[in-house]
């Protein structure tokens, strides 16, 4: 399981960008392998608690296009993604379930985005404090307009120092967002690896 190793062993952007442009070709026979569900999880979760699902969505750390087919699958019709590695958006693109797909490094501010271009965003398995601050939450519903949801996940290494929590529970008690669900179940069953799944709605 060499992907998956490596994978919560990333410190930088740099790493982050040369490990996942590598792993692109294997990553989702590796994760099909150990049963990854966090998309499937995360997708029904924001159908139950998004407004118009026809809005224009984004999917911030989009891969190689597996969450992008979830939101499809469940009623999401217009999904733009993004993420930092090339050969991942190489293998989106292919699913042909994307409008527009770019390049987007979460450990930086997202200034290159109009705030309220997405109605509702996606972050699949991808946040990580080993590389990008616990902002990065502000960041992606800086850009929704008021009642726009956010699904993201954290997996049980990331909420380990306890700064991505501590961020949502900021959010929360300065009303910035509420927090319409929260749920703790399987991520990767085949190294035992659960996630978070969770949904802001920005005020």
């Amino acid at each position: 399981m060499k992907g998956l190793d490596g994978a919560y062993s990333l410190t930088t952007t740099e790493e982050a960008k040369s490990f996942y442009d590598g792993w692109a070709a294997g990553y989702e026979d590796e994760l099909a392998e150990n049963g990854y569900i966090t998309p499937q999880r995360c997708a029904e979760a924001l159908a139950q608690h998004a407004s118009m699902p026809w809005a224009p969505l984004s999917e911030f750390g989009c891969g190689t296009g597996l969450g992008g087919l979830a939101l499809k699958a469940a009623g999401f019709e217009s999904i733009d993604g993004y993420d930092i590695s090339e050969e991942m958006l190489a293998k989106a693109r292919a699913k042909d379930v994307y409008n527009v797909l770019g390049t987007v490094d979460l450990s930086q501010p997202l200034d290159g985005f109009e705030p309220g271009t997405y109605q509702n965003a996606a972050a699949i398995g991808v946040l990580s404090p080993a590389h990008m601050q616990a902002t990065v939450i502000d960041e992606i519903l800086n850009l929704l307009p008021e009642g726009g949801c956010f699904v993201f996940s954290l997996n049980d290494k990331s909420l380990a120092d306890g700064s991505m929590e501590s961020r949502i529970l900021a959010l929360t008690e300065y009303n910035v967002a509420d927090l319409l669900f929260k749920d703790h179940g399987a991520h990767l069953p085949g190294i035992d690896l659960q996630s978070t799944v969770y949904v802001l709605r920005k005020r």
